[in-house]
């Protein structure tokens, strides 16, 4: 199992993809040539921060987490059960997002091993993810990629992903979560990499760099 732990994994990744795959040059040089690995330690702050991010821009989600942390202090299972739920909502906290991360923190507490979940295969850290309430693929892949730092996960269900790839590849419109997973089998094993330039590629695209010509 490859993981992502230098720039010079990315970088590998990243000529790889592009020999497999050249209309991903042009979105790669839009990029500046390389992504950043954005990592996050793997245990209940690191799914705890993915849970907060959910449908909210990069902005919303730290100032939530700020809060947060203002309120618990060190986010752990045992502050984050007890806390009781004003002083959740009063950090930013919806009703769903406090449901799944009550149910995660007591599986924590219960014996689950998040930090032991990033170095087991995909497929069984995803299907112990997703049996929490709350957790679905998104959230357990997300886990994968930025807390596992798997080299070979993608996270086809998320929208920016969509986006930036029928932009980034001049397709006639969004695909679909189903029909991006399946284009991107041909980006394995990079899988990971050639999401995190797609995020890269959607982000340049709205800062005002100029799009990939198609």
């Amino acid at each position: 199992m490859r993981l992502l732990l230098s720039p010079a994994d990315i970088d590998e990744g990243l000529d790889a993809l592009v020999a497999a795959d050249p209309r991903l040059a042009l979105i790669r040089q839009t990029c500046g040539g390389t992504v950043e690995i954005r990592y996050r330690a793997p245990g209940f702050e690191g799914v705890a921060r993915i849970v907060v991010a959910q449908m909210l821009s990069v902005a919303s989600a730290n100032a939530i987490w700020t809060k947060l942390e203002r309120e618990l202090g060190t986010v752990t299972p045992q502050t984050f059960l007890a806390a009781d739920e004003p002083t959740l909502r009063r950090a930013g906290l919806s009703g769903g997002k406090i449901r799944t991360l009550t149910a995660v923190a007591e599986a924590s507490i219960d014996g689950l091993d998040l930090a032991g979940l990033a170095t087991a295969p995909a497929d069984e850290a995803v299907a112990a993810l997703t049996a929490l309430p709350g957790i679905g693929r998104w959230t357990a892949e997300i886990f994968l990629l930025f807390c596992a730092r798997h080299a070979d996960v993608f996270p086809a269900g998320d929208l920016a992903l969509q986006v930036a790839a029928a932009e980034g590849l001049g397709l006639p419109e969004r695909p679909s979560e189903k029909a991006l997973r399946a284009m991107a089998e041909d980006w394995a094993p990079w899988r990971g990499v050639a999401a995190k330039l797609f995020w890269a590629y959607h982000k340049a695209c709205r800062e005002g760099r100029n799009a990939v010509p198609v």
